[in-house]
């Protein structure tokens, strides 16, 4: 969210004193040379004719639930010459590795019906990290403030589906809090950051209105830059969107480069599939199991569709779900900062009489390196 500061207005020439000491020499000289009228005369003319430089110098001078508890301030940011910006790339980017020793897990519970299960308590939960159990500090399920990135396909094949694509971004950001910030990325032939963060819906819709389909899909490519930007982000609590209607053909970036990078990165990815029912590529065959692979390392989830139609739906069962997830915290038993991957497992405890459920949490995270 770029704010721009305001110009002041040029500071007031101040007059050189030793010209205004001419006067008085000036004055001084007429009383010796001239009779004492002319003399009164010019001083008066002198006197008014330098005073108005001075006056003009001195006019221009002028849901019904609790908050998430705050967790530890972030890492300070990367200098901004470090910062991706618009669609350049940093490939030698430094891992982004948390330096909190609150390892916070956000879990969400659905049933075979795929709804939301709400309403379990801390001792419905169980944490692993590796195969040792670890104490559970903190757990909360009230809807806290999120940062929160749109990845927006704009490829070509995305023509026909573009208009119901737009509406689903308006509908998922219908279930946003006040307190959300957002930014928005498209993507054709390379990713092209349209919005940076700021909490005016109004501001993104805006500018999407404008977008042209055109071009392949470098759908990779978007999600790096996505994950890059959310360094930026102000709450600890991160999410972006993935909606595309097809496989990457297009990115610089593998994806085992990506999916190394999601993993790296301390946030949920969900994303939007819209294929349609004969996949006529090879990219496009691939690309529902990519999105799940991708979301699945952070705890979110993919949804694949063929309607456009349905898009506005998912897009909104997206972002209540995002409002409706248990949050535990730990501190992990093993002390160690190596800079290496740790895997999390959460299991469930259900109470007697509900149906099996699934859980959907992150997959691990990377330890502190020092």
């Amino acid at each position: 969210m770029a704010r721009h500061r305001g110009r002041g207005s040029p500071r007031p020439r101040i007059p050189d004193r030793k010209r205004q000491a001419a006067p008085f020499w000036t004055c001084h000289t007429l009383l010796l040379s001239t009779p004492f009228s002319v003399c009164l005369l010019a001083f008066f003319v002198l006197i008014f004719g330098f005073s108005v430089p001075s006056t003009v110098a001195q006019g221009v001078g002028t849901t019904d639930e609790v908050h998430v508890n705050p967790r530890v301030q972030p890492d300070p940011l990367p200098p901004k010459d470090a910062q991706p910006v618009g669609s350049s790339f940093n490939t030698h980017s430094k891992p982004y590795k948390s330096e909190s020793d609150l390892v916070l897990v956000p879990v969400t519970i659905t049933d075979p019906m795929n709804r939301l299960v709400t309403g379990l308590d801390k001792e419905n939960f169980n944490v692993y990290e590796g195969k040792e159990a670890q104490e559970i500090k903190h757990f909360s399920s009230e809807d806290a403030p999120v940062s929160l990135g749109v990845i927006f396909d704009m490829s070509g094949s995305m023509s026909s589906k573009i208009e119901r694509a737009r509406e689903a971004v308006v509908e998922f950001f219908k279930t946003a809090n006040p307190q959300d910030e957002f930014f928005m990325i498209t993507f054709a032939d390379k990713p092209d950051e349209v919005s940076d963060f700021t909490q005016s819906i109004e501001d993104i819709q805006g500018k999407l209105v404008y977008t042209i389909p055109k071009g392949r899909t470098a759908l990779l490519d978007a999600i790096y830059l996505g994950v890059s930007k959310m360094r930026q982000a102000k709450y600890p609590k991160k999410a972006v969107l993935v909606i595309s209607d097809g496989g990457d053909n297009h990115s610089r970036y593998t994806e085992g480069e990506i999916k190394s990078v999601v993993k790296e990165a301390d946030l949920l990815m969900y994303a939007i599939g819209i294929y349609d029912r004969y996949m006529s590529s090879p990219e496009e065959q691939l690309g529902p199991a990519l999105l799940s692979e991708l979301t699945e390392l952070t705890g979110g989830r993919a949804f694949t569709i063929d309607n456009p139609n349905d898009l506005g739906d998912v897009a909104t069962k997206i972002g209540i779900e995002l409002r409706n997830q248990y949050v535990l915290g730990y501190r992990p038993k093993n002390p160690t900062h190596d800079g290496k991957w740790r895997k999390i497992k959460v299991k469930l405890v259900p109470p007697k009489g509900l149906p099996p459920l699934r859980v959907y949490a992150k997959t691990g995270y990377y330890a502190p390196s020092q």
